[in-house]
């Protein structure tokens, strides 16, 4: 009876185990979601490792398309119409594309975001593309990275490096002066409400 016990008492212990750990992904999965004028940005994306390999120009061959990132395709919603790199692009949900040359990327947001890599990527479903210049970095960085890199209450840099190249696109508002305006009415709003509340 003890033995059956102690099989039992092991048994569920694995099980538990297993439901809390797993094994450690290749590219982990990250989730970056940041507070952006009057809404939010966030980003879904796989980090892959340098592991002592030759990136751009090898692993990810120059002038081909890149799912910037790994495993599943990179992810990003905005929540406000925003202005990328120069182009307008509505609120929502766009798959991150890249194609790399040595010294300029082309950064793409395609209506498709639940496509595994770029393997089924249709350039007719791109909503915008802008180039832009890769700068070197002084350290490399082992673990590709996407960051939001803010310049102000409503404007900012998205931010992508690995290796030791690093590209930046500029994002503010589409509709920068509404939005402040808007801004301005509810900070406003807020000082109203916060005398009221010292008088009371």
């Amino acid at each position: 009876m003890k033995k059956l016990l102690a099989a039992v008492c092991i048994s569920v212990s694995a099980v538990t185990f297993a439901q809390d750990y797993s094994v450690p992904a290749a590219s982990p999965r990250q989730k970056v979601e940041q507070q952006f004028s009057m809404s939010k940005i966030s980003i879904d994306y796989g980090r892959p490792g340098v592991k002592g390999r030759k990136i751009f120009g090898e692993l990810v061959p120059y002038g081909q398309i890149w799912r910037a990132g790994a495993n599943s395709s990179t992810k990003i919603t905005f929540g406000q119409a925003v202005n990328f790199g120069g182009k307008t692009v509505p609120a929502g949900t766009y798959g991150l594309f890249i194609v790399p040359t040595e010294k300029e990327w082309k950064v793409i947001l395609n209506k498709d975001f639940q496509q595994w890599g770029a393997y089924t990527y249709d350039p007719k479903q791109d909503v915008v593309d802008v180039t832009v210049p890769v700068s070197k970095l002084a350290d490399k960085q082992e673990w590709f990275e996407i960051t939001l890199n803010p310049t102000d209450e409503n404007s900012g840099n998205l931010v992508i490096k690995w290796d030791m190249a690093q590209a930046e696109v500029p994002l503010k508002p589409s509709k920068l002066d509404t939005v402040i305006k808007i801004s301005d009415k509810l900070k406003e709003i807020k000082r109203i409400e916060s005398d009221s509340a010292k008088k009371s």
